[in-house]
């Protein structure tokens, strides 16, 4: 087991959480004080940053949901960065691949490369995926309501 590090940095584009290690029922709490305690403006991007993270359970992907949910009541976006294989399959399996816009790693978001299909080859090309617009779905969505 991995301790979760949880690392606050400003991008041009918005605020950004690098994290590292286990987002288990023991640690997402961390995140979601963390994600609480930021600072978002309207139009901003919050991003993710899960290149150091090594594992992820239902209580990690909650918090998530979470966090999306206070980018979306600040009128902001949100994406993930550098998903793992691992999480970006059950990300896949529960259908928030299509909630969530993903980039090959934060300097593709923050640079604005594009998004990936978090399942692709992870080529990191332009053009994969969708846009974030397309993908939060409606308001009142089962991640809405999380």
């Amino acid at each position: 087991m991995s301790p979760l590090t949880i690392t606050s940095r400003d991008a041009a584009t918005g605020p950004v959480l690098e994290i590292t290690g286990d987002l288990d029922y023991a640690t997402a709490p961390d995140l979601r004080t963390a994600v609480d305690g930021l600072t978002l403006d309207a139009g901003q991007l919050l991003l993710l940053d899960l290149a150091g993270l090594e594992f992820c359970d239902s209580s990690g992907i909650t918090t998530l949901l979470a966090a999306r949910n206070l980018a979306t009541r600040h009128s902001a976006a949100i994406a993930l960065a550098a998903v793992p294989a691992n999480t970006a399959r059950i990300l896949r399996i529960v259908g928030l691949d299509r909630v969530f816009t993903v980039y090959p790693d934060a300097a593709a978001a923050t640079g604005s490369t594009g998004p990936v299909d978090p399942a692709g080859s992870g080529s990191g090309s332009a053009g994969q995926g969708v846009s974030l617009s397309q993908r939060n779905g409606p308001p009142g969505s089962v991640a809405e309501g999380l």
